[in-house]
């Protein structure tokens, strides 16, 4: 049995908050046996702000991950890739610690050697591993890392470690978010309350190859780090590798997740255990609720826009197709002011490259049948599109007619607050 899902809601939201930020929820992280947070203002970049958090995970904890396959992928994300592929000792705790404000991301030795002074400090305060510890950076791309400004926040840091602090962690890691995004979820495994939780952030240069941005999921269920690999890369795959804002792939896209195994429960060792499949479910409602969090917080975004795509060869062939109408300027920016421009679409489908059949297309908005055997569908009206694209929740069905591959995206329009954003970013 699950339980409902518990979002985070902006505490006391600012002017600026996304429109399409949740309206219900909880003002707090609920608390997972085994995990401590705390926050602090190291003035990275941002002056009186929280900009700075670091995470405890009890020792024994299974640790999985995703990382951007950018290129041009930071620090960071090198040295964590590193760390999570490393032997890992039982009696020992991991650590995560994220600033905002500076990706740490095209610094060359100067990044790598902010990293090892990093978690160096994190290894001496905590009596961790270096290869326990698992740094992000978020911001700005090409400045260096004042690093001293975080280490220097090091015993604050850990001396307010505490369970109840997974808000302000949250907090501290946004950078253009206009609010905290953050879910967890109780589901019970055999008769064991078990917990998932976590939070991320991210709200423009979102078109993830691999998770998104940053997201930091935990849970105290008990399950070897092979099969937690597994499930993580499996979910990524249709929650956050599914989302986009503006078809950019961040330099620092790092997803990470602890399994404390503190639940009073035998382990679950084997991808056939049959505990797995609600597991996996629970995980899979938690990673695309907050993949949907990013969406609704792109930035400049009024809408938020589902495609679906089906009959396809395949199901790459499908999310290909759904990526490219989701990625459009021209569809975005329809969406923005609420034109209703099928042939955008169409256009979308063409230029991606895959398999398709002009007759054989079909494009709905909503239950509204659009376009249909090469043509617009005779039954439409540019009344019915136009009211649904004036809503701020747009679903766009597309059918292919040559085969059972199906995917789903999701993305947001288009609008002059992403220019207004992305032109002042480093001001």
């Amino acid at each position: 049995m699950t339980d409902a899902l518990k979002r985070l809601v902006p505490v006391a939201p600012a002017e600026g908050t996304s429109p399409l930020a949740p309206r219900e929820g909880i003002d707090h992280l609920p608390a997972i046996a085994g995990v401590r947070f705390a926050a602090a203002e190291a003035n990275v970049r941002y002056a009186n702000r929280l900009d700075v958090m670091l995470a405890e995970i009890a020792p024994g904890s299974a640790m999985a991950g995703v990382f951007t396959r950018s290129a041009t992928r930071a620090a960071p994300v090198l040295w964590c890739e590193k760390a999570l592929a490393a032997q890992h000792d039982p009696t020992k705790p991991f650590a995560l610690l994220v600033n905002a404000g500076n990706a740490n991301a095209f610094t060359g030795t100067h990044g790598e050697d902010a990293v090892s002074q990093l978690v160096g400090e994190v290894s001496y305060h905590l009596g961790c591993p270096t290869t326990h510890i698992f740094p992000a950076s978020t911001g700005v791309i090409g400045e260096p890392l004042p690093a001293e400004r975080i280490t220097a926040k090091l015993e604050e840091l850990v001396a307010r470690l505490s369970a109840n602090e997974g808000y302000a962690a949250a907090e501290a890691i946004r950078t253009t978010d206009t609010y905290v995004k953050g879910a967890s979820l109780d589901l019970m495994l055999d008769g064991t309350s078990i917990r998932i939780g976590g939070f991320a952030k991210g709200s423009g240069m979102i078109s993830p190859d691999m998770a998104t941005m940053l997201v930091y999921l935990f849970t105290d269920a008990t399950i070897a780090q092979p099969v937690l690999q597994a499930v993580v890369s499996k979910l990524n795959a249709r929650t956050f590798n599914a989302i986009t804002v503006d078809g950019d792939t961040s330099t620092s896209d790092t997803l990470v997740m602890g399994a404390t195994g503190h639940a009073d429960m035998s382990p679950i060792s084997a991808a056939d255990d049959p505990r797995l499949v609600d597991f996996e479910h629970a995980l899979e409602t938690v990673m695309l609720d907050l993949a949907h969090q990013v969406v609704r917080d792109g930035e400049g975004a009024t809408k938020f826009v589902t495609i679906v795509v089906e009959g396809a060869v395949n199901e790459g062939s499908a999310k290909r197709i759904g990526l490219s109408i989701a990625n459009s300027p021209l569809v975005k920016t329809a969406i923005a002011g609420s034109d209703p421009n099928w042939g955008r679409i169409v256009m979308a489908i063409g230029k991606a490259g895959e398999p398709a059949d002009r007759d054989k297309i079909t494009i709905r908005f909503g239950d509204v049948l659009v376009a249909e055997k090469g043509w617009v569908s005779p039954q439409y009206s540019e009344d019915q599109g136009g009211d649904i694209f004036a809503t701020d929740e747009i679903n766009i069905r597309v059918g292919l007619g040559i085969g059972a591959g199906t995917a789903t995206v999701w993305t947001c329009d288009l609008t002059h607050g992403y220019i207004t954003i992305n032109a002042d970013y480093r001001s």
